[in-house]
């Protein structure tokens, strides 16, 4: 018997398939809107342009400053483009930077959105937004903030080199495992997770051997949107916590922090949901699911190691200190020496 449980449905719109690219130029009327900021970011120059030949008269401005942590720096400087231009809606294409960008945009001024995802991130279909300033990220989440339309087109994410699409899958990752032991865990929720780390598991065991079969895109892709919205519908613990300091305060890239420290949360947390873990290594074909996590990254040639990103051994105390003194809940309790070790382990690189 199902136990009690609540669940809040989010209001947007999906595509989800191959050459929806084109179909940009009409979610944008669709939506009743006549002025377009088309934001991006330098390395996506090509799909920028394509979007911006598509939109045709419907592209006003464009700006392709979005960054890693969204800085609310850059959110000011294109604030200014988009009020320069009297832009009525926003369509970005790239990954987490330049949704973050536009979701950052529409947390100020209600614009609305058409995210069009080049990586795996997940954060188009969350209500969520992180920013950072004076060295420290934080987080807010309501309605305002959540995308009105999200184009999937696998095509897309087709190009997205080998390296990037292991780090920014395994963040995708990520977001479903957190989302199957918070309080707030529910059984549509556990469907969307399990289904998505089956999905990336799959899509990552080829990926190597098939760099550009769209299936293998589409089975990245699909669990990255599922892991999303696991993330928009429940809260997430410990991994999240420490990668949102590891990232705002010290400046890590975002999916690699998460492809490293993912495996060692996992095998932390797993004292307290042993079922859990033994789902998800069914889910992803390994008897055990922390040190099958590192394998997979390792035998993709993904980074393994805090050390390898550039944290100096030094900063590790500090990073205990943020992440204990104001928590994300966790089913595994926290404490500064175990989150140390947790923390010396993946500086080392070490199998969980």
């Amino acid at each position: 018997m199902t136990a009690g449980f609540e669940y809040v449905g989010l209001p947007y719109r999906i595509l989800f398939g191959r050459g929806l690219l084109e179909k940009v130029d009409d979610e944008v009327t669709r939506l009743g809107r006549s002025r377009v900021l088309l934001l991006s970011a330098g390395d996506l120059a090509e799909p920028g342009d394509r979007v911006e030949k598509l939109l045709g008269p419907l592209c006003v401005a464009r700006f392709d400053g979005a960054a890693l942590h969204t800085p609310v720096g850059v959110t000011e400087e294109a604030m200014g483009h988009l009020r320069a231009s009297d832009a009525d809606c926003v369509v970005a294409v790239g990954g987490g930077s330049t949704t973050g960008l536009s979701k950052a945009l529409a947390a100020r001024t209600g614009v609305d959105q058409v995210i069009l995802p080049t990586t795996y991130a997940g954060s188009e279909v969350t209500p969520v937004l992180g920013e950072t300033a004076g060295g420290k990220k934080t987080t807010r989440s309501s309605p305002s903030i959540l995308p009105e339309t999200v184009i999937y087109d696998v095509e897309l994410s087709r190009g997205l080199p080998v390296p990037i699409a292991v780090t920014s899958a395994v963040n995708a990752l990520a977001h479903a495992v957190e989302a199957l032991y918070p309080a707030q865990a529910n059984p549509i929720v556990d469907g969307w997770a399990f289904d998505a780390i089956s999905g990336i598991g799959t899509g990552l065991r080829r990926l190597a051997d098939e760099p550009t079969d769209l299936d293998v895109r589409s089975d990245l892709l699909r669990g990255a949107w599922l892991a999303g919205m696991c993330l928009a519908s429940v809260g997430m613990g410990l991994h999240h916590k420490l990668c949102h300091v590891l990232g705002g305060s010290f400046g890590l890239p975002h999916a690699s922090t998460h492809t490293v420290v993912l495996p060692h949360v996992m095998s932390y947390n797993a004292p307290a949901v042993p079922e859990v873990m033994e789902r998800i290594g069914r889910a992803l074909d390994t008897p055990d699911a922390p040190s099958g996590v590192f394998d997979l990254i390792e035998r993709l040639d993904g980074p393994t190691s805090l050390r390898s990103l550039g944290l100096g051994l030094g900063d590790l105390g500090e990073v205990a200190d943020q992440v204990t003194a104001s928590p994300y809940p966790n089913p595994q309790p926290l404490t500064r020496k175990e989150i140390l070790e947790l923390l010396t382990g993946a500086w080392h690189g070490v199998r969980p």
